[in-house]
């Protein structure tokens, strides 16, 4: 799966029509059936918050919005930038006031792609939902911590409900206004994990050969051909031998082994008496240079690593610490790994991780930042206004996201009649129901679903959406 000529200039025709800083919500960018090769087995996103492009769309524009920082002035993308495969150059990012992160911002491509579920470079987020807010309550990153006189997160609440967009863009999202924290790490979860990167010249290849990645690659040069059997092949020590890559990052998603310990690198920025042990994730190896072949920003969680060569070098003589994941042990007396690679094979190895760069999510703009330089935002409305295309009357769901009952509010005492579909259109239930009872939704799947609401005269009353876990 690779993207063509005419796919680039599909690109452009929606770079025009999608113009920064507007919102069309009658047009919205296919977030939720993106194509995904076949041999791609890997997804980690939780069954009840499978994209749909109205959640996306919502967290397209909180991943962008500098009004989630407690001074305007920071947002998610502005340490995770496209034009960086979604990564920082700096070193550190800089954060609320000139504050300075403690790890290098890991780039996000392909996040939904990756085994582990864990997030950040120490795994301290049990899901990419959970991690998408501890940027905004750090008291370094974006300042809503509720510590040494910052807001918290419920004055961000209260800051977001009387932004006008976002009563729109919630009530769009999950079919009433209401912001919570749960919903904001659903829709910025949803965004993350759209962001895809499958049309590399590797993914050329591996189409060429159906999907055998042991084959060499008829679109690869000798050299990459090489570095792809040096990549796959177990460490064995001289010239014969290959350098392990996949033994931790395996093809085709590039993705880290959950059970992966330390790397050998333990620096801790700013303080080169301090070790840091406990990083024991990594970014996808995908995308590590742009289409220019210039890297994207600095590797590691120290950002000390600026050239592949210099990656290379270090697996090539790994030294050891008390932490070091066992497939970095070189021998029987447990030494530090040593591959011995010869130069050519360093540079056919660099040749061929230089293949894992496609050109798509440089520029397509349904990544991209919504919101024209001033921090406007304009948002088209539908041919039907989203209170029409939801609800008739002023209804709602409670809870939302819900997890065994709801209960439909907004409604008068008389018993209705009410359907519950998927996106898809299926009908769930349908029965009679009273307002302010309970409805049993334990038996739903999880995710986004419609309810429609009637009248006993079968005269349509509202309908509403909501996010079944």
């Amino acid at each position: 799966m690779y993207f063509s000529k005419s796919n680039a200039f599909s690109l452009i025709i929606l770079a025009i029509i999608f113009i920064s800083g507007t919102i069309d919500l009658g047009r919205l960018f296919n977030y939720a059936e993106q194509p995904v090769p076949d041999y791609i087995d890997r997804d980690n996103t939780p069954n009840f918050n499978r994209i749909d492009n109205e959640t996306a769309t919502l967290g397209r524009v909180l991943f962008y919005d500098k009004r989630l920082s407690a001074n305007n002035t920071i947002s998610c993308g502005t340490c995770h930038i496209q034009a960086f495969a979604f990564s920082d150059t700096a070193q550190l990012s800089v954060g609320l006031d000139g504050g300075l992160t403690g790890r290098h911002a890991m780039r996000i491509v392909n996040s939904r792609f990756a085994q582990e579920r864990r997030f950040f470079w120490d795994e301290r987020a049990q899901s990419l939902e959970e991690q998408s807010t501890m940027p905004i309550q750090d008291h370094v990153e974006m300042g809503f911590s509720g510590t040494d006189g910052q807001p918290d997160f419920n004055d961000l609440i209260d800051k977001l409900s009387d932004i006008p967009e976002y009563q729109t863009l919630f009530d769009f999202a999950f079919g009433d206004d209401n912001i919570t924290e749960d919903r904001i790490q659903l829709a910025l979860g949803q965004f993350m994990r759209s962001i895809q990167s499958f049309d590399s010249r590797f993914d050329q290849g591996l189409a060429m050969t159906n999907g055998n990645v042991n084959m060499g690659f008829p679109n690869f040069s000798d050299q990459e051909n090489r570095g792809k059997a040096l990549y796959l092949s177990p460490p064995g020590g001289g010239p014969t031998g290959g350098a392990g890559c996949n033994g931790c990052h395996r093809a085709p998603e590039f993705d880290i082994d959950p059970a992966s310990g330390n790397n050998g690198v333990v620096g801790v920025v700013g303080n080169p008496d301090a070790t840091d042990l406990i990083v024991t994730r990594a970014p996808n190896l995908r995308d590590l240079v742009n289409p220019q072949g210039q890297l994207n920003g600095p590797m590691m969680h120290t950002g000390g690593f600026n050239s592949l060569r210099m990656v290379i070098d270090h697996y090539n003589d790994v030294p050891l610490n008390p932490q070091i994941d066992p497939r970095l042990r070189g021998g029987p007396n447990g030494q530090g790994q040593n591959l011995n690679l010869s130069e050519r094979q360093k540079n056919d190895l660099e040749a061929f991780l230089r293949t894992l760069t496609g050109s798509n999510i440089y520029e397509n703009p349904m990544y991209s930042d919504p919101f024209e330089p001033d921090g406007t935002l304009t948002l088209l409305p539908l041919a039907t206004s989203t209170s029409e295309r939801f609800k008739l009357e002023d209804i709602q769901v409670y809870p939302n996201p819900a997890i065994d009952q709801i209960t439909v509010t907004g409604l008068d005492h008389k018993p209705y009649f009410l359907q519950i579909f998927d996106l898809s259109g299926r009908l769930i239930i349908g029965q009679q129901a009273y307002p302010d009872h309970p409805i049993d939704v334990s038996r739903l799947t999880s995710g986004m679903h419609v309810i429609s609401v009637y009248a006993n005269d079968q005269q349509l009353i509202g309908r509403s959406r909501f996010l079944k876990r």
